[in-house]
């Protein structure tokens, strides 16, 4: 049996992301959510979820010594990341007073700068939150069957600002126009909540699998 691992490190909610697969997963696929290593490094694909501050999430990562572990996921197999999942790809983020990332993407994650406007002149609020649409900027093997422009579910007051813009795969508006997913080799990483976005969610998360 093949085996589909979301890794654990204290700070996301897992339990919406493992069901969501779980539902989408044929026979073949068991889903694990696990802190452990070898576990994770064992596994065919790998899920990275997160969400709340990108420095609680980089200094559980630390501690729980799963650094290393997603560093290596990172070169050599299948790999989603959700959220805080995108934003530690990147080198450098503005939040906590500064935060390193992977480095996996040349490039910083940016606060939403204020006011934000949309194109009415009206204040939007921060976070970003709720359904928004993502436009589709390569042709890739987890957007099949998903329709140009679909909404997905948002909540999120930074965003990654990609230095490597070959690897932008979907854009979103809010205010102005932000990288909301990245595709680069094995990875594939998203700002907004698969899980919470219904049919849409659960076909990528499916494509995910098959991929």
């Amino acid at each position: 049996m093949k085996t589909v691992a979301i890794i654990d490190y204290g700070m996301s909610n897992l339990r919406s992301v493992s069901k969501a697969l779980e539902h989408v997963a044929d026979s073949q696929w068991q889903v694990i959510v696990s802190d452990q290593a070898d576990t994770i490094l064992k596994a065919d694909k790998v899920v990275f979820p997160g969400q709340g501050a990108i420095g609680n999430c980089m200094n559980l990562l630390n501690k729980m010594e799963l650094t290393a572990v997603i560093q290596q996921t990172l070169m050599n197999k299948p790999f989603l990341g959700i959220c805080l999942g995108l934003q530690t790809l990147m080198t450098l983020s503005e939040e906590s007073g500064g935060t390193q990332g992977f480095g996996f993407i040349s490039g910083k994650v940016r606060r939403f700068l204020t006011p934000l406007l949309n194109a009415r002149g009206e204040t939007l609020k921060i976070p970003h939150m709720g359904w928004n649409q993502v436009h589709q900027t390569v042709d890739h093997p987890l957007w099949q069957g998903i329709p140009e422009n679909s909404r997905f579910y948002f909540v999120h007051s930074y965003y990654v600002d990609p230095e490597e813009k070959s690897v932008i795969a979907g854009t979103t508006e809010y205010g102005t126009a932000f990288t909301s997913v990245i595709a680069k080799g094995n990875v594939f990483a998203i700002q907004f909540h698969p899980e919470k976005s219904q049919h849409a969610g659960l076909t990528l998360l499916k494509n995910f699998l098959a991929w």
